[in-house]
Order: structure tokens, then C-alpha cells, then sequence
């Protein structure tokens, strides 16, 4: 790239170019001095040259006084480095430039808050203050690069099969969609508020009924909610699509294409093949203890409470009983079984964590191997494919509890035990998501997506019992996290009235809350389902990176603050004043 301030850029530079007078530019990532002669690393977005600077004992003492980070222009002549000298790691390594004019574009005057190549060591707060530095790392630039690099895949892949992409608003009406809505007060209409989207859902459901047949965007979501190591507080983005005339079988066929195609672009892991398995809620709560499950780890929870109703165990009366095998598990020390235990009660919060050891003669070893008598050691065993030299661990809880609590043990296995294949993608469909569940109140409410429709239609909805009904909900996983959930939707003004008022909204709240798509359900819609795989899911994932925030560029802390533009931050009385809002103290 020639202009003023460079003829090439700091990773362009060859043996070719050996002799050439050229101009670099870029930031002094590095300085040595090794008496009279300057070594400076500098760095530009594309790379790094080597400058040596020398000879002129005037030029040497201006260089050496330039502090790290400032940006210089260097022009100067090409020319080969010494054999022994040369850096096999960058790809200007067998050359470098001999510097004969050296000039200060921008000088840092102010002290690093750290080392920028050293940053994961760095408290994150710190990171997040200083970002606009944090990004100069090599590894958060490649983050950056990559993102832009998925992003544009992501496009021709939902283009390539015929998709629309068309933006919806981001000032819109609150809506109830599982988290706190991001509310804009107006400045027009004093008392009324916008609010920023949960996600696209009603926008991009009208327009399946305008005619739209296959939608999509890469959506930015705003939802007020807590953080955590794969969700970033306050914003995020997705591949939200949308399809008409479609069942959800369609839109795995889609997505799957989408989902194994971008994997296989963007790392060299082993990923599932399609068709992705598909697991319905009710087996991977049972057998996984989630919803989300990782199955890269192979060992699986089985339920044996009808083993444990005949027997009079103090522990176990009264609650359902779950239970892990592992395999050669019998060689652990006692040590392991402590430290398992320990991490049951101070981390999960269990009561306790009873576990059996199996013997060369299927005799069992522990804790609670005298209250098992023998054909009820059968029983266990058979069930629980264990075998001599296998272990068990016994979870005990009641419904609601013990899945969450036996998720978390065999997790935690896995990773003691080592039995998770990092060089692994493992994609799995969870199907069948309940229609309703029990709030906190004590009230029915959705489970998934309150537009979501509900397996049996009209039928199911006026004959069962509201916990059993199944929604067409799905939700795609990798390796333990959930990258999208995605419904077929009630298109039905008849089926979704009644599905609501199970969920204890009255037909004037449903007008209120839902007036757009529900009056436009009265006007033909058609069939439609979609779902929405998160950005920053998929990134955290390629990139092998344990939090969202080191994929987004300029990423809320955990507090939901935002350390580097001061954000929330207060504003003037007068700024209060034109949108009507008053503090309350």
C-alpha cells in the first residue's frame, strides 16, 4: 500500500525486495540496545519488520529515546539479515530494513498500564479500561480478523441459499422474551418509552407475512442480564433467519449446511458429520443432566430410583436417584472420591456424594456397600452397564434438582478425569422442549419461545395436561454451550390466543403486548419457523477462548459496565428534563 507514510506494509517485505529504498510505518513494539546499535520490532496491522538502526551516533540516541507503542515513519534500505540471525517466525524474517530517516508520527507521553503482548496475565477490568491497546495484541487482532472473516462467510452461505437480508429497527416496543427489555425514554411523547430488541422475533415473523420467503441479518440483541463465561451483558449478535412454508425440518437442513460449513472453514477440528444427532429434552436432562449437553464426554447418568424405592437407604428415601458410572473408576484413590465429594457440597451445593467401588468379583467397595443387599447389586449393576473395576456415583435429589446437580457431577468427571477430546466439535439438536413450565410463582408459564407452536396444535392445547405438551423448540449445541434456539412458530390468532391464556395472559394483554403480529395473523400468514445461532458463541468457540469478551471488540465487564466509555454514566438535568425523567433518590 503506497502513500505518504509507506510504500509497503510491515509484513510485505522479501528477499525481493533486498536493496530497495521503501518507507514503513507502524508502532515500536519492541527496542534493543545492544550498545551503538538499535534493534526496533515495528509493528503495523499486517505484521512485523525488523528496523536496525546504526552507524549515526545521532540517529542511534533519537531512536533509543522513543518510547514503545509511539508510531514512527522509517524510511531506509532493504537488505538481507545474517544467517544466524534470522527469525523463522514472521514472514519478513530473512530480511530487514537499515533505517536512514526515522520520524515520530504519534509519541506515547503516558505510562503502560501493562505489557500489551502479556495481557491475558492482566486483570480484565484493567484489559476493558485500556482496550483501544488491548487490541494491538496479536491475539485479540486475530480475534478481530477472524470475526470479520465469519461474518462475511456466514453472509454468502445464507445468500448462496437464496436468503433476503433485510435490517429491522433497533428503537422498538418492549416485549416480554425471558429477559429485561433496554428501555429509551421519548423525548416527543413524554411517559412512553422505546425499547432496544430482545432479539428480532416479532419483526422478522411479519415478514414472513409480507411475503418474505427466506430472511436473515446478522442481528445485534440487547437484553439486560447477568454475565457469564458465554454471555456478554447487554449486547450481542446472531444469524437471525427466518423461512415461510417451512417445517422444522427445513430449517435444520439449512442451518446444519450452515453450521458444518463454517466450522469446517474456520479450524481444523474433527466436527460431527450431518445430519446432527437429535436428542428431545427429556433424554438429555436424563441422560446428560442438561439441556446443553457436552458430548464430547462420554460418560452418561442413569436413572435406578425404582432400585432404591425397595430398599430403606436413609439417604435416598423419598427422591429420585441418579447415577454415574465410570469406567475403571475402581483404580482412583480414595483422594479422588474426597475431592469429588468436596466439590458436590461447596460447589453444587449437594448434600453429599455417595459413590461404590465394583471388585474384581463384582463385590462392591464404600461407603454404602453394606445397605446394598446382593439382587439389588445386581439389579444396579446390569442397569448401569457396570462392570468389575468401574466405580459408581449416586446422585440423590428431588425432580427439578437432581438433573442440574448430576449434569454438574458428570461434567466435572469428564474434566478430572480427562476425558474430553479437545480436538472435537460435537453438534447435537435438543428437540421436543416442553410447551410450559413452572415459574417461581408458582404459575404456568412458556418454557422456550412464547410464539413457538405447540406439537398437536388446538387439539393438544384443549386435551392435556399443560406440562406435558411439547413445543416444536430446538435448540443446537456444541460442546456443552448452546449456539441458537429457534421454534416453528404459532402463526394461528386462534391457537395463539389459547396458548397464551394458559400461560395466564388475557386476550388484551396478548393485543397490547403483541397488537402488530397479531392483528397480522388475521391477514394469511403462512407457516413459518426459524432460529438464530449466536455470533459471539461461534467465535468463542473457533478461537478456543474461555470468555465471550476476548471475541467482541469492545465488550462490557461482568458488571455490565462498559470501563473504557464510562458507560452507564450520569447525564445533565437538562438532558433529563427533554425526555421527562425524573431520579429517584
Amino acid at each position: 500500500m503506497k502513500n505518504t507514510y509507506r510504500t509497503y506494509n510491515c509484513s510485505e517485505i522479501r528477499k525481493e525486495n533486498v536493496g530497495e529504498e521503501v518507507k514503513l510505518a507502524g508502532w515500536i513494539e519492541t527496542i534493543r540496545d545492544l550498545g551503538g546499535v538499535l534493534f526496533i520490532d515495528l509493528r503495523d496491522y499486517y505484521g512485523i519488520t525488523q528496523v536496525v538502526v546504526s552507524g549515526d551516533e545521532e540517529k542511534v540516541d533519537f531512536a533509543s529515546k522513543i518510547p514503545i507503542e509511539s508510531t514512527i515513519m522509517v524510511s531506509g534500505k532493504i537488505r538481507l539479515r545474517a544467517e544466524e540471525t534470522v527469525n523463522k517466525s514472521i514472514e519478513t524474517g530473512e530480511v530487514e530494513l537499515f533505517a536512514d530517516k526515522i520520524e515520530i508520527l504519534g509519541k506515547r507521553t503516558k505510562p503502560l498500564p501493562y505489557e500489551i503482548e502479556n495481557n491475558r496475565k492482566v486483570r480484565e477490568d484493567l484489559r476493558l479500561e485500556y482496550r483501544f491497546l488491548d487490541l494491538r495484541s496479536r491475539k485479540q487482532l486475530e480475534n478481530l480478523k477472524l470475526r470479520a472473516k465469519l461474518l462475511q462467510f456466514l453472509r454468502m452461505q445464507m445468500i448462496e441459499q437464496g436468503f433476503l437480508e433485510v435490517q429491522t429497527p433497533i428503537l422498538t416496543s418492549s416485549s416480554p422474551e425471558g429477559a429485561r427489555d433496554y428501555l429509551v425514554p421519548s423525548r416527543v411523547y413524554p411517559g412512553k418509552f422505546y425499547a432496544l430488541p430482545q432479539a428480532p422475533q416479532q419483526f422478522k415473523q411479519l415478514l414472513m407475512v409480507s411475503g418474505i420467503d427466506k430472511y436473515f441479518q446478522i442481528a445485534p440483541c440487547f437484553r439486560d442480564e447477568d454475565a457469564r463465561a458465554d454471555r456478554s451483558p447487554g449486547e450481542f449478535y446472531q444469524l437471525d433467519m427466518e423461512m415461510a412454508f417451512a417445517t422444522q425440518e427445513d430449517v435444520f437442513e439449512v442451518m446444519e449446511k450452515v453450521i458444518y460449513n463454517t466450522f469446517s472453514e474456520f479450524s481444523d477440528k474433527e466436527i460431527t458429520k450431518i445430519p446432527f444427532p437429535r436428542i428431545s429434552y427429556k433424554d438429555a436432562m436424563l441422560k446428560y443432566g442438561s439441556d446443553k449437553p457436552d458430548l464430547r464426554n462420554p460418560l452418561l447418568i442413569c436413572d435406578v430410583t425404582n432400585i432404591f424405592e425397595k430398599l430403606d437407604i436413609k439417604v435416598f428415601n423419598g427422591k429420585i436417584v441418579r447415577t454415574i458410572t465410570v469406567p475403571n473408576g475402581a483404580s482412583e484413590t480414595r483422594t479422588f472420591y474426597d475431592d469429588m465429594e468436596n466439590f458436590a457440597i461447596n460447589e453444587c451445593k449437594a448434600k453429599g456424594l455417595a459413590w461404590l467401588k465394583v471388585g474384581e468379583n463384582k463385590e462392591l467397595q464404600g461407603p454404602i456397600a453394606k445397605l446394598i443387599p446382593e439382587d439389588a447389586r445386581e439389579e444396579l449393576l446390569a442397569k448401569t452397564n457396570t462392570k468389575a473395576g468401574d466405580s459408581i456415583f449416586f446422585i440423590a435429589e428431588h425432580h427439578g434438582i437432581v438433573e442440574k446437580l448430576a449434569g454438574d457431577i458428570r461434567n466435572e468427571l469428564g474434566i478430572r478425569l480427562n476425558l474430553i477430546d479437545k480436538n472435537k466439535f460435537e453438534f447435537c439438536w435438543i428437540v421436543d422442549f416442553p410447551m410450559y413450565e413452572i415459574a417461581d410463582n408458582g404459575k404456568l408459564t412458556f418454557c422456550h419461545n412464547p410464539f413457538s407452536m405447540p406439537q398437536g396444535g388446538m387439539k393438544a392445547l384443549e386435551t392435556q395436561e399443560p406440562l406435558d405438551i411439547l413445543a416444536y423448540q430446538y435448540d443446537i449445541v456444541c460442546n456443552g454451550v448452546e449456539l441458537s434456539s429457534g421454534a416453528v412458530r404459532n402463526h394461528d390468532p386462534e391457537l395463539m390466543l389459547k396458548a397464551f391464556k394458559i400461560a395466564n395472559y388475557t386476550e388484551d394483554e396478548i393485543k397490547k403486548k403483541f397488537d402488530a403480529l397479531y392483528n397480522a395473523f388475521h391477514y394469511g400468514a403462512p407457516p413459518h419457523a426459524g432460529i438464530a445461532p449466536g455470533v459471539d458463541r461461534i467465535l468463542m468457540l473457533l478461537t478456543d477462548e474461555e470468555s465471550i469478551r476476548e471475541v467482541i471488540a469492545f465488550p462490557m465487564n461482568s458488571k455490565a459496565q462498559d470501563l473504557l466509555m464510562k458507560a452507564p454514566s450520569d447525564v445533565s438535568q437538562k438532558q433529563l428534563d427533554e425526555v421527562h425523567i425524573s431520579i429517584k433518590k
